[in-house]
């Protein structure tokens, strides 16, 4: 599979440039979950950064390459991916 060096921007990983595989269309995955050991050996949190565009060429608008984003919402709520109308509620355990 083919690899693509991602900076991350905020959180605990700002400033890193990390390899991120790519999909089968050639672009990154949307979202990326890093998750934290917690030192108290309890379950791991997890850190949620959001793909967005780094650049835009300036002639043409053209894309030119993808960064992640911290997203400090989403770790906070949650976040497992689309709410669809007919699912149900997760319960909490």
């Amino acid at each position: 599979m083919k690899s693509e060096d991602t900076p991350f921007v905020g959180g605990p990983l700002d400033g890193r440039v990390l390899p991120v595989l790519l999909g089968p269309t050639g672009h990154p995955p949307k979202t990326y979950r890093v998750p934290v050991p917690d030192a108290g050996g309890g379950p791991p949190a997890v850190l949620v950064y959001r793909r967005v565009s780094a650049a835009r060429s300036r002639r043409l608008g053209l894309h030119l390459g993808w960064r992640y984003e911290y997203d400090a919402e989403a770790t906070r709520t949650g976040d497992s991916g689309p709410k669809w109308p007919w699912s149900k509620p997760r319960r909490s355990t």
